[in-house]
């Protein structure tokens, strides 16, 4: 929430899958005929092995954010049982903390800004989202997400001002005029759409004030709004269970499943009739799950080169600074235009990450050297010279991840990040540099305060700039802006 989206490891059972095809083949002269052939007597009108790997590529990078958000959508709202859930549709949680290594529904979570989330379900009626007044110096936003995972909109200090505003949350098909009394209306593309609401912590103590600006966010079927009848309720969906950790072994009936409420648009029309036709979709002829073991290992083999794909754009893609990753890739509809790698490499980056003029977020996994980060190997640091903090309208914040699943980590001190609200604690150095200690263990109660535990084992860092200067100096345009991160250094 980023936040900056997991790797889909899915070696083993492409492996699985592959072995399968090929003890198939020892059986058969010409596997691929054969297959073809049992499809057609199965009455399955599948397109040849080589098309269907080629589509299945396409469906995984087109599908990728859609499957993570169903699947967190999934844990958030609609099974109660998840160890993750929040709150049903249409009804606002709010988080008085911020998160911590026990949150793993959503991969590489902001743990500055405590949230409050409201899952909408648009198909009745539109929903107003009402915020209060919030004092000037406390940043807060109010994120439009739906499922697409397109940023559809922005309330908040940056966006409309800390003043206090009633919105229209209005679903793809609904057709109004703006009712009196609503400051701005904004259009999800999906009839589900996620709201995340930020609200800046200063420290421990400041959590009560916090949770009374949370008090004052407020969600509310248009007819409440307007005290009028309420119109018929939505029916009832029983949705394919789907679980975060369940995506790399059902992505394509996760898929098919989350599919049904993204509606076909001109953008996705194409791409959308594609995947019918390799039995993915509400437009599909036939079902997935009844394609030869032939054409599901070559659907397998696809995802795994998709995931790579997805994986480089990250890495070739992206400004490199100092070793950090600087990139926009967060935005609408318009901002893709229809460019799903962007799009996948977005969510697997950190799927709910801001546009940039929100937030921007350097990212990394090596050191100045390109040497990858691992806190069982090296103490680590990052020294930002005098006066050349990152620059901010708000905050900025260093978040520690776990290398290899983008979680928060345990650790003995409970700090998963330092932020700007910290400086008054920390430590500057004689020439008034401000070092931060990236390590495993304690650099002694001396420096403890600069310190940002790491852990035993491969790092992912995150830096985040809220609200991110625009004038020099600034990160932006990204990668080519006039302040840069600082690259990590190896401690001798």
């Amino acid at each position: 929430m980023n936040n900056p989206g997991s790797a889909i490891r899915i070696g083993a059972l492409c492996g699985m899958i592959a072995v399968a095809m090929l003890t198939g083949c020892e059986k058969k002269a010409d596997p691929i005929s054969a297959a073809s052939q049992a499809d057609k007597k199965a009455g399955i009108a599948a397109p040849g092995i080589a098309e269907t790997k080629a589509i299945a590529e396409e469906a995984f990078i087109y599908g990728l954010p859609i499957v993570m958000n169903y699947a967190v959508m999934q844990e958030f709202v609609v099974d109660k049982n998840s160890g993750q859930y929040k709150a049903p549709f249409n009804t606002i949680m709010n988080e008085a903390r911020v998160f911590t290594y026990q949150d793993t529904a959503v991969v590489t979570p902001n743990s500055d800004t405590p949230y409050s989330m409201l899952w909408l379900d648009l198909r009745a009626e539109p929903m107003v989202i009402s915020v209060p007044a919030v004092p000037r110096e406390r940043y807060y936003s109010v994120q439009f997400i739906d499922g697409n995972t397109y940023n559809y909109g922005y309330i908040g200090s940056r966006a409309t001002g800390n003043e206090a505003g009633d919105y229209l949350v209005v679903g793809p098909d609904w057709q109004g005029e703006k009712p009196a009394g609503i400051r701005q209306v904004f259009r999800s593309t999906t009839p589900f759409a996620l709201t995340i609401f930020r609200t800046q912590l200063f420290n421990a103590a400041d959590m009560a004030n916090v949770e009374k600006v949370q008090a004052g966010y407020k969600g509310q079927p248009l007819s409440a709004f307007l005290n009028q009848p309420a119109p018929p309720a939505a029916p009832k969906i029983d949705f394919l269970p789907a679980t975060t950790a369940g995506i790399k072994a059902n992505f394509y009936e996760y898929l098919d499943a989350a599919l049904q409420f993204v509606p076909v648009t001109p953008e996705n029309k194409e791409i959308r009739a594609r995947l019918a036709s390799i039995g993915i979709g509400p437009g599909k002829t036939f079902a997935f799950k009844d394609l030869s073991l032939e054409h599901k290992a070559a659907v397998v083999l696809a995802m795994k080169e998709g995931d790579d794909k997805v994986s480089a754009y990250l890495n070739t893609r992206t400004a490199d600074v100092n070793g950090w990753k600087i990139a926009s890739i967060f935005g609408d509809a318009a901002f893709y235009k229809g460019d799903w790698l962007k799009r996948a490499a977005a969510a697997k980056g950190g799927i709910y990450g801001n546009d940039a003029v929100e937030a921007m977020y350097p990212m990394t996994r090596v050191d100045v050297k390109g040497e990858t980060l691992d806190g069982s190997k090296h103490n680590y640091t990052l020294t930002f010279p005098a006066g050349q903090l990152p620059p901010v309208n708000s905050f900025w914040s260093v978040t520690m991840y776990d290398g290899k699943t983008q979680l928060l980590i345990e650790n003995p001190i409970n700090r998963y990040l330092i932020n700007s609200p910290m400086l008054p604690a920390m430590k500057k150095n004689a020439d008034g540099s401000l070092t931060l200690y990236i390590q495993k263990d304690s650099p002694g109660k001396a420096k403890e305060a600069n310190w940002l535990p790491a852990p035993n084992d491969t790092i992912y860092l995150v830096m985040r700039l809220y609200w991110p200067k625009t004038e020099a100096p600034s990160i932006l345009p990204a990668g080519a802006g006039t302040w840069s991160p600082p690259g990590i250094v190896p401690a001798r």
